[in-house]
Formats: C-alpha cells, sequence, structure tokens
C-alpha cells in the first residue's frame, strides 16, 4: 500500500529545511501544479501576496529552481522534484562544506592558542644553573626588568649585565645589600629584611631568593641561595606572571618607603 501524501504544510517545512522561505516554498510548490503561468496566476495559485509574487520569482531563479519564457507576459516554470530537491541538496552540502572548513580553522586557532599558552613551569636547580638562567632571560628583555633578589644571586657579572641593559631597557632591582658602587641607569632599592624570629634563623638561608620578571611575559621565582639546594621556578605563563607581578609591587611599594 502506497504511502498517504504528505500534507502541505510538511511539504512546506521539509522544503524551508532545504533553505527556501514560505513564500518560495508556495511558489514552487504552485508552480509544479501547472505547465507554466503568470505572475498574477501565481498569485492566485499560491496565495502568496501579489506585491512579493516578483521577488520571490527573482529569488527562485537565483537558486536555479524556476526558469522564465521571455514572453509577453512572462511565463514562469518549475523545475522537476528530482532535479530541484538535488540542487537543494547540492547547495546544503556546499553551504555544510564551507561551514566545517571555517570551523574547523576557528577551533584549531584556539587548540594553538591553548597549546602555545601552557601552564608549563620549569624547574632550575644550584645557584650557578639559576645565575645562567637569570642571565638568559635578562639578556632577552626590550623593555622591563624587575628583580628581588638576595646579593648571592646578583654576582658582579649579573651586576654588569644589568648596567648594559638598562641602556635599552628601564631596570629596578629590590636588594637588602648593594656593594657595586655606582649605580648608573639602574633603579635600585635597598631595603634590609625585617628581623626574624629566632626559631627560623637557621632557614633564614632557604628562605632568600628572589624574583625577576622580564617585560611582563618570563618570571623566574628563586627560593635558597646553597649552591646545591637553590631552586627556581621558571615559566611564561599568563596566570604565573601575574601572580609574581602582584607580589613584586608590593614588595616595591614596601622598598620605596622611606625607614
Amino acid at each position: 500500500m502506497r504511502s498517504p501524501p504528505l500534507s502541505s504544510a510538511r511539504v512546506i517545512e521539509c522544503l524551508k529545511s532545504l533553505g527556501l522561505t514560505k513564500y518560495e516554498a508556495l511558489v514552487y510548490i504552485a508552480l509544479l501544479k501547472v505547465v507554466s503561468a503568470t505572475a498574477s496566476e501565481i498569485h492566485e495559485i499560491s496565495t502568496v501576496p501579489r506585491a512579493s509574487v516578483y521577488p520571490v520569482l527573482d529569488q527562485l531563479q537565483e537558486k536555479k529552481l524556476v526558469s522564465v519564457a521571455r514572453s509577453t507576459p512572462k511565463r514562469f516554470a518549475a523545475l522537476s522534484p528530482e532535479e530541484g530537491v538535488a540542487i537543494m541538496m547540492n547547495r546544503i552540502e556546499c553551504d555544510a562544506a564551507d561551514a566545517r572548513e571555517i570551523l574547523s580553522s576557528i577551533h584549531r586557532e584556539r587548540i594553538s592558542h591553548e597549546q602555545s599558552s601552557e601552564e608549563l613551569i620549569w624547574n632550575v636547580y644550584g645557584t650557578d644553573n639559576i645565575r645562567r638562567k637569570l642571565i638568559d632571560i635578562i639578556t632577552t628583555a626590550s623593555h622591563e626588568i624587575r628583580i628581588i633578589a638576595h646579593p648571592q644571586i646578583i654576582s658582579p657579572e649579573i651586576i654588569g649585565i644589568l648596567a648594559d641593559m638598562a641602556e635599552r631597557a628601564d631596570v629596578e632591582i629590590v636588594t637588602h645589600q648593594w656593594e657595586s658602587g655606582n649605580k648608573g641607569k639602574l633603579r635600585v632599592y635597598v631595603k634590609k629584611h625585617p628581623e626574624m624570629p629566632r626559631e627560623l634563623d637557621q632557614v633564614k638561608d632557604l628562605m632568600a631568593g628572589g624574583i625577576c620578571i622580564v617585560d611582563n611575559r618570563r618570571v623566574l621565582v628563586i627560593l635558597g641561595t646553597g649552591s646545591e639546594d637553590a631552586v627556581a621556578l621558571f615559566s611564561e605563563s599568563e596566570g604565573f606572571i601575574r601572580f609574581f607581578l602582584r607580589y613584586y609591587n608590593l614588595i616595591v611599594d614596601w622598598a620605596k618607603k622611606p625607614e
């Protein structure tokens, strides 16, 4: 037994899912009922408002679903359902392929950004290795170097490099002891550490260290000053940098206050 024909409302919904508007669907269905028709006849068959018939016919011609005979008055005819649906399906497939390509590009860009900004934190062990890493990052600075450091970390060699870098970058240093004489273009704040409780006296060297922030893009956090027990964390992670920038600003504000 054959299935009952689809209702008119259902056909219109199907055509709308294939990319037609309601009026385009009504006009296309109307033209399938006749060999050809004028705009006035289409208005009568389709019930589409007379003023909308010509714009709708233009749209259907653009979609290659309707042909026109250059008679007077013009007569219009619909492509067969097989041809018409094939054209609409092909348009949907092309649109889907374009959408997939564009969306995939957007998605790849997001994944690439996530991978490039991964929260990677690197460990550096030993004072010598930390000094080498410190030299490595300060020599890449383009506009700003901010340092809080124990005197054992900022060796004469590092101070010399910082002095050279101060010719092209703003260099700010907070330390509790400065014995290098002329500061040149270096902005140095010497601030004694607060007295520590006696019970912590044995670990104060371990707690010594510092922070170096370069161009607000790289940060080296140092803990300890012993040749073996010193450790540093290096990262270009935005969150890591933001946290230590706040800490640095607190320390600098304290260091700038008069005794």
